[in-house]
């Protein structure tokens, strides 16, 4: 079995650099993670670090416009690509091994040189993006958005990432300038290469082109504080065949121990065909073509949802057969055969990964920039410590009806939501 140890550097001026060496791979992926995302966008600014993240693909120094920086990368084998989440921004891209230099250089000259040009276009762009969330209405629909406000209101990890289309059509040059001085700093960076690379070749191209970066500490993050002590459900009406359904958990944060558990939950009830909730809701009951759980862990809170869409006409006994599974796994020891199941499959993705280039990336780039490095020996070690009496717990915590937030959007009729109201106290008392 190969075993993949990364390396790590620190520039003089903050920023970490981490080398992955994969020389078993023929390929390399090459990354900067940012600690910034939604949730250090205000409420007036809402959508800003996606939207910034947008516009340094509109131009650099080097590059008039975003054709120019775009073939360039596909010169050296890449395809220049980023996402936004609620706490990070990254900007990634495979390359051939023989040009990580040449990727990493212009990785540099993405981010310490953009033109931020064209503001006006890209406004037009993610405006058609937000859209996609809202109906004829005027009226949010996506709900993992929906479950977000319902987990943490009145927080930035609440907003839509995207932002609103009022905050989109608002921003300025100004703005921009303002987020990237703020908080694309060195000490708030780290860059990674993985795959067919050189560690003494990443160190020094890093060196070499990020040197000249600098900037202030990054801010101050406003942590999440409010509290749930009620379920909490939210329907929203939408001229859609099916009702888009999603029961979502508040979770633990990212350092919490019970994760280790938490992640075989999510394959006990949705991870492949033998999974519980895809034997209930799909093979016994024919109400869903699919059915998936979403964990998401952040530095002071988290959440565990599930995901179905279904005809309006099942959408209860879709909600009864979610909430009888969590109650299950929150009042009954899973079984031996089962956990052991779970677990090797488990252990086989992790071993999956060590032939990918982007999941080593994820694992030692952000790992590194979160606090959170660790190393596929680990988390099997972890996972392997897990029994039935840890699972019994985390989900005893985790499915508590004080943390269960309810979202459905689509046609849905008075006489189900009240249906729908009537299983969720049964819930609660059945717990108990």
């Amino acid at each position: 079995m190969t075993t993949i140890t990364p390396s790590l550097t620190t520039l003089p001026n903050g920023l970490r650099v981490v080398s992955v060496e994969m020389p078993h791979l023929n390929s390399a992926e090459i990354a900067v993670y940012l600690r910034v995302g939604g949730r250090h966008d205000s409420r007036d600014k809402a959508g800003l670090a996606h939207f910034l993240e947008h516009m340094l693909f509109r131009g650099t120094a080097e590059h008039p416009t975003s054709r120019e920086l775009e073939a360039d990368f596909e010169a050296i084998g890449g395809c220049i690509n980023a996402a936004t989440d609620a706490e990070t921004t990254c900007y990634y891209t495979r390359v051939h091994p023989d040009h990580v230099t040449e990727g990493l250089r212009l990785l540099s000259v993405m981010l310490l040189s953009p033109t931020l040009s064209g503001i006006e276009i890209e406004k037009k762009i993610i405006t058609e993006e937000a859209l996609e969330d809202i109906n004829e209405q005027g009226e949010e629909i996506n709900p993992d958005n929906l479950a977000s406000r319902l987990l943490w209101p009145g927080h930035p990890i609440g907003m839509p990432t995207i932002g609103y289309l009022d905050t989109i059509a608002g921003f300025t040059d100004e703005d921009l300038r303002g987020h990237l001085a703020k908080h694309y700093v060195p000490a708030n960076a780290v860059v990674v290469a993985a795959g067919r690379v050189s560690t003494a070749e990443v160190f020094a191209a890093a060196g070499g082109f990020f040197s000249p970066w600098a900037g202030p500490p990054p801010p101050f993050q406003e942590p999440v504080s409010e509290v749930q002590d009620a379920p909490r459900s939210l329907f929203v009406r939408d001229s859609d065949s099916q009702v888009n359904l999603q029961i979502a958990f508040r979770g633990f944060p990212r350092n919490d121990r019970r994760l280790a558990a938490v992640r075989l939950i999510r394959r006990i009830l949705t991870g492949g065909g033998c999974s519980r909730l895809h034997l209930g809701l799909r093979e016994r009951l024919g109400i869903v073509y699919s059915v998936d759980a979403q964990l998401a862990a952040y530095d002071d809170t988290g959440c565990f949802a599930v995901e179905l869409s279904t005809a309006p006409e099942n959408l209860a006994l879709a909600v009864t057969e979610v909430l009888r599974e969590t109650l299950l796994l929150a009042t009954e020891p899973v079984g031996d055969d089962e956990l052991g199941r779970v677990r090797q499959g488990y252990f086989f993705d992790l071993d999956y990964s060590r032939d990918a280039t982007f999941d080593m990336q994820v694992r030692y780039g952000w790992g590194e920039l979160m606090g959170m490095v660790r190393s596929i020996e680990e988390d099997q070690a972890e996972a392997a410590a897990v029994d039935a009496a840890a699972i019994l717990a985390a989900s005893r915590e985790l499915f508590a009806p004080a943390r269960l937030n309810l979202v459905a959007v689509g046609p849905v009729k008075a006489g189900v939501k009240r249906e729908i109201a009537a299983i969720v106290r049964r819930y609660e008392g059945e717990f108990r």
